[in-house]
Formats: C-alpha cells, structure tokens, sequence
C-alpha cells in the first residue's frame, strides 16, 4: 500500500510538470532573456535547432530583419528553471552568417561550397592563398599597390 501511494505521487507530480522541451519554450526564454535595448519587434526570430539535455539545451537561433532572409545565427546553451528556459551562456564562435554551415564557406548546413564570383581573390580557409600572395592572373583595382610591394 505504502509503495501503490509513492507511485500515485509521483506520477501526479509528474503530470503536473509543464513539458517545455519545446522550440517555441526555448524561443520565449531566448525572447524573454534578450537585452531590452534590442528591439526585436523589428526582427524574426527562428529557433532552427534544439538538443535537450535533462536541465540544459543547446539552441541555435537565426534572427533577420522582419520577412527578410536570417542574417545571423547565435548559439545558446539554456537553462531549465523551473517550467521556462533561460539563456545560460553564449558558445564561443556565437555569430556567424546564418545558413552558413562553414563561416569560409557560403550556403546551408550540409550544401557543397559555393564558388565565388569569378576573378574573386581566395578567402580564408581551407584552400585560401598565403597572406600577401594573389592567385596568378589575378587583376587588382587600379591604383592599388601590387601585392608584393606591401610595406611592412
């Protein structure tokens, strides 16, 4: 009997506990945490993906201009407090372009690499030219110190 009475309390406990793993829990919580001197009334706010770990979350939340494309993404660690959730810390690396799976490289997680405009000079990362070389070939606007001519 004393077991069966255990069981009931903990299962009313149980189903009295609001289930907040959620995007939109952790969209309110990021909304709610935002400093107030960003206006986010002029911006969507999309929370693209969540990994629920019991009292923690990591979160990565795009945010555009309203109806226009994400411009940055942010990557959150929250906190369950309660019933609601709370940014916790900010991940080292946390803007970048948002879609960018590779910050050296542009389109959407798991896309191929996009080329670069022709004539383009190489970018860094994987691949890219040493620091003061240009590809061959390469023209420099007119008026601007060749490439080896820079004075240190």
């Amino acid at each position: 009997m004393k077991y069966a009475l255990l069981a009931a309390l903990a299962l009313t406990l149980a189903a009295c506990s609001k289930n907040i793993d959620t995007l939109d829990a952790v969209k309110q919580g990021v909304i709610r945490d935002i400093p107030k001197d960003i206006n986010l009334g002029g911006m969507d706010v999309n929370v693209v993906s969540v990994s629920f770990r019991g009292k923690e979350a990591d979160a990565i939340v795009t945010f555009a201009p309203k109806g226009g494309p994400p411009m940055m993404n942010m990557k959150y660690v929250m906190e369950r407090k309660a019933d609601e959730w709370h940014i916790k810390t900010r991940t080292s690396g946390a803007t970048e372009h948002a879609g960018a799976a590779d910050p050296t490289q542009g389109g959407a997680p798991g896309a191929a690499p996009q080329a670069m405009p022709p004539g383009h000079p190489a970018t860094p990362g994987a691949g890219a030219m040493p620091q003061g070389e240009a590809p061959k070939g390469a023209e420099l606007p007119p008026g601007h110190p060749a490439m080896g001519d820079v004075k240190k």
